[in-house]
């Protein structure tokens, strides 16, 4: 028999190698690191301290694991000799000590381990406060307020307490305190703040309150036109009159120079307190995004500001030469003399960051420029239509496809702005945007094109008119208008191209309550004979005799009609027939650019390269061919102003646009008669500058001011 030999016995071990080894072959093989569990481990990590300087700091560990345990440690990564307990307390800090760091190595038989490093704040000591900046006098006139202000130094926090006249004001606990409005009896109080910290306190310096009596102001131009109406007339001028107003006696007296050019008629306070005097104060605004103040008296500047934000620039012309070289600020701001401490001025500006246009709005202080309300505001919009510039449902705002060209209108507590496009460059719709004058929130807007595009609102620089029961009205320039009506007699998309709009703000809605539209609106609009070249202008209520009181507004734009409305009934649109209380065609041949002016039942219109014209009011009608006219006016025409007392002394005061601005002064009862014009005085004597189009001659306290291209020349009586 062959012999068989046996196989020896695998051991356990062997065999155990062999199993792992082929399991390895067909799977993923895992390790794992046995941690011995006598090691140290910290269960509470160092914590962070913060000490004055001079104080200790004690930084603490809890170990874990087979004791004995020994501690070692360190700052900032250097073993600290003798440190080897399970805490460690620092000697006295120094300001050398600051932000040094702790931490401690934690040792046994079986390992060792590291905790995380805690950081020491060494604090200085508290300093004493200290008055770094004084609480400054102040002075008012009676009914304004006055806000005392202190700048503390030493240790933080502070608390505060203003005293008037020694004596505690119960709730007078902030860095500055404004008064209620004042009286005669606040006259020479003196006031005070104590400032306390954890070391001390200390009292301020005393300043004192003067009050002013009420002086009685003369004649201010706060918007453009002087009114909401935009009638164009100061009836309270009675130095300037049609005798003394020739160029023997009145002249050129000074020029304001400023940075850019003055597109919106300058406005106009009378004996403001500002500066520590009373002032007559004649503000100014440029393309440049520059808003001044001078006195008118003596020329001198008061104040000047930027409106441009950080790294901004004034827009560039946007491929439209209708503002150029730069776009800053076009429209007339309006001024709310009661408003804030000192009154306050609001302006809309215009500018650019590289690529992006901002739009916004600015509430400054009249008496130093200062930004008010925590403007400036930017104007951002949306209201649902699918016109121009739409997305879901709603039509888009964009500030570089609109510049503010008419007049701001403060109408009941609200600044309305209203928008025009950069020539007829699309895409662009017709807004009006209002915000509040106390907060510059936005409290309203209305599109007057939502379903469709185009229809600016221009005015050549006028402002939307208001009558007494809060409606706007405005002239529309071309755009989209739906002939087919609804019930109520409205375009049944809303869309007012072309038209002459009512403007409700019940309850601060915005609102198109009624309008008119000419029979022929849809071949105006196409061919650009549109009425938004004009501004609306309401006229005074008043008893026409027979007639009785009636409600009235004009307004004409490039058809050469002259339109007179209804105000409580517009007439709509009919294909037919133009249903408007009155229309006079042709007797505007050339087009009106401009706005009219209002004195005495008396309209003043003037067409481009054609006369200044007047048209009376008789029976509650205007006269089918003009009164009287004046001279031929190159483009745009001239922007009539009325200077009169009462109902007397009337003038008729005009631009013309040339490459050498001239002054025109006629009689207002009679246009035929030139008083005075700038170059009749020999040597260029009243030379003011270039011409400027859409200017409006602003008339205050006896002095005409007249904006150029790059000043705003101030006429008067000459000394």
């Amino acid at each position: 028999m062959p012999m068989t030999l046996k196989r020896p016995a695998l051991s356990l071990a062997l065999l155990s190698a062999l199993v792992f080894a082929m399991w390895g072959c067909v799977g993923t093989a895992s390790k794992s690191t046995t941690t011995n569990p006598n090691a140290p481990t910290i269960t509470a990590q160092p914590a962070n301290q913060s000490v004055t300087i001079g104080q200790t700091a004690t930084f603490s560990v809890v170990a874990a694991g087979t004791a004995p345990l020994a501690y070692q440690w360190q700052k900032n990564n250097t073993n600290i000799s003798g440190a080897t307990s399970a805490s460690y307390t620092t000697s006295a800090t120094v300001s050398g000590d600051n932000d040094a760091n702790f931490r401690v190595i934690v040792s046994n038989s079986a390992g060792s381990i590291t905790s995380s490093s805690a950081i020491l704040t060494v604090l200085a000591l508290p300093v004493a406060p200290s008055i770094a900046t004084q609480p400054a006098n102040q002075a008012v006139n009676a009914g304004q307020i006055a806000t005392f202000s202190v700048v503390a130094a030493g240790t933080a926090p502070f608390t505060y307490q203003w005293q008037k006249n020694n004596t505690n004001i119960s709730g007078a606990t902030s860095a500055s305190y404004t008064t209620p409005a004042t009286t005669s009896a606040d006259n020479g109080a003196t006031f005070r703040v104590v400032v306390t910290n954890s070391v001390n306190s200390i009292t301020s310096n005393s300043a004192t309150l003067t009050v002013n009596a009420v002086v009685a102001v003369g004649t201010d131009v706060t918007t453009f036109h002087n009114d909401n109406l935009r009638t164009g007339q100061n009836l309270t001028e009675t130095t300037l009159t049609p005798a003394n107003v020739k160029s023997q006696t009145f002249g050129l007296l000074r020029n304001l120079s400023v940075d850019g050019k003055v597109d919106a008629e300058p406005l106009y306070l009378s004996k403001l307190l500002i500066n520590g005097g009373v002032s007559n104060v004649v503000f100014v605004v440029t393309e440049h995004d520059s808003v001044y103040a001078f006195d008118s008296d003596t020329g001198a500047q008061l104040w000047k500001v930027s409106l441009l934000g950080s790294g901004e620039t004034t827009s560039d012309s946007r491929n439209c030469g209708q503002v150029s070289p730069e776009i800053g600020i076009t429209s007339t701001p309006v001024i709310d003399r009661a408003a804030g401490p000192h009154g306050t001025m609001y302006v809309v500006a215009m500018s650019k960051n590289g690529s992006t246009y901002f739009q916004r709005l600015h509430a400054l202080d009249v008496t130093t420029g200062a930004e008010l309300l925590g403007g400036p505001m930017a104007v951002q919009a949306t209201y649902s239509g699918t016109g121009a510039n739409s997305s879901g449902g709603q039509v888009i705002f964009d500030p570089k496809q609109y510049k503010e060209r008419a007049g701001l209108l403060l109408l009941n507590g609200v600044i309305y702005t209203s928008w025009a496009s950069h020539c007829d460059i699309n895409p662009y719709t017709a807004w009006i945007i209002g915000y509040s004058a106390a907060t510059l929130a936005q409290t309203s807007v209305l599109n007057l094109t939502p379903n469709g595009n185009e229809g600016s609102i221009w005015q050549s620089g006028g402002g939307p008119a208001a009558d007494a029961q809060g409606n706007i009205y405005a002239l529309i320039a071309n755009g989209t208008f739906e002939t087919t009506l609804d019930t109520n007699g409205f375009p049944n998309k809303q869309d007012y191209g072309n038209a002459f709009v009512k403007v409700s703000t019940t309850n601060g809605v915005l609102q198109v309550a009624d309008y008119f539209n000419m029979s022929n609106t849809t071949n105006e609009s196409n061919t650009d004979a549109d009425l938004g070249s004009g501004n609306a202008m309401v006229l005074p209520d008043a008893n026409f005799g027979a007639a009785g009181t009636l409600h009235l507004a004009v307004g004409a734009g490039k058809d050469g009609h002259l339109y007179v409305v209804d105000r409580n009934n517009l007439g709509k649109f009919n294909p037919s027939a133009n249903n408007v209380y009155q229309d006079l065609p042709g007797v505007l041949p050339n087009g009106v650019w401009g706005v009219p002016a209002y004195f005495n039942s008396t309209v003043y219109f003037c067409d481009v390269n054609d006369t200044l014209k007047s048209f009376a009011i008789a029976n509650g009608r205007l006269s089918t061919t003009p009164m009287h006219t004046a001279a031929s006016f190159t483009y745009p025409g001239v922007l009539p102003s009325i200077s009169a007392s009462g109902s007397s002394n009337g003038i008729v005061w005009a631009i013309e646009n040339t490459g050498t601005a001239v002054l025109h002064a006629f009689s207002a009862s009679d246009l035929t008669q030139e008083l005075y014009n700038s170059n009749q005085a020999a040597n260029s004597r009243d030379h003011f500058g270039s011409g400027n189009k859409f200017i409006t001659p602003m008339i205050a306290d006896g002095k005409v001011f007249a904006a150029t291209t790059n000043s705003v020349a101030v006429f008067g009586l000459l000394p």
